[in-house]
């Protein structure tokens, strides 16, 4: 979504993990409209999935988000939906509380400033594992919480640490929705970084038994991993699957060109 705002729009768009409600009120209060992405029930008589959502305007005295929905609408008088805000933090800490600010350039600067520590995305990281220490920390059975310390570590470059919090992520008593791995790949790079190709096969072919057949992301690292395997014609087959259902995904046709050479 940032890479196709910053390269097909006059305007600009960034992303950050971590975040917390009071940044969102501030970038809100600050005109700057935030997209965050939910995951979770959200809406009745639906099965877990991930969804985003871009919040318009918030009521501390309500504690309630007015939020543009692509599935719920704007509101009745275009006010947006309401939302409140431990329902919209549950919701967002499934994604690591990652969100998205689109913004005039001529803002950039200020927008940094309300930033803060958010306008470095590597500090983002670290605020995002913090939080995510924490929460784990406090409810060992916390799959969500591990995951999102998986993804932080990942984002960091701590993959050894980042592979570990992903199997204790799975190996909790509910463990994590059959979707997940429609929308974050990060335990696919931690495990392709240590060495740990057949879990990425296993992890890829699991999601694939599982409705991941059209996520393209899912055949890229199935190919990652053959290729350090030497399944040369393998990893190939997986890349080109994955340029059929997005022939502009890039990491896939650079990885096939790479085989190719």
């Amino acid at each position: 979504l940032v890479r196709f705002v910053n390269e097909n729009s006059d305007i600009q768009a960034l992303t950050r993990i971590g975040g917390d409600l009071e940044l969102l009120r501030l970038l809100v209060a600050n005109e700057f409209p935030v997209i965050v992405e939910n995951g979770g029930t959200i809406f009745e008589g639906y099965d877990w999935m991930g969804h985003y959502r871009t919040i318009v305007g918030y009521n501390d005295t309500q504690q309630q988000f007015y939020i543009y929905d692509s599935f719920l609408g704007i509101g009745d008088s275009g006010e947006g939906v309401l939302e409140t805000y431990d329902r919209l933090d549950e919701h967002w800490r499934v994604f690591n509380r990652v969100f998205i600010v689109v913004y005039h350039p001529q803002r950039e600067n200020f927008l940094m400033e309300l930033l803060g520590d958010y306008a470095d995305p590597t500090n983002a990281a670290k605020r995002a594992a913090d939080t995510a220490r924490e929460e784990a920390n406090a409810n060992r059975q916390d799959a969500y919480a591990w995951f999102n310390l998986g993804s932080a570590l990942t984002a960091l470059g701590d993959y050894d640490q980042a592979a570990g919090a992903f199997d204790l992520a799975y190996a909790t008593e509910t463990g994590l929705p059959w979707r997940i791995l429609w929308y974050r790949f990060t335990p696919y790079e931690a495990l392709y970084e240590t060495g740990r190709y057949e879990d990425v096969l296993s992890y890829a072919q699991g999601s694939l038994a599982h409705g991941a057949e059209y996520v393209e992301e899912t055949y890229y690292w199935q190919g990652r991993a053959h290729a350090a395997l030497g399944n040369t014609a393998q990893a190939a087959d997986a890349y080109r699957i994955a340029l059929q259902h997005n022939r502009l995904f890039a990491p896939a046709q650079e990885a096939l060109n790479s085989l190719t050479q």
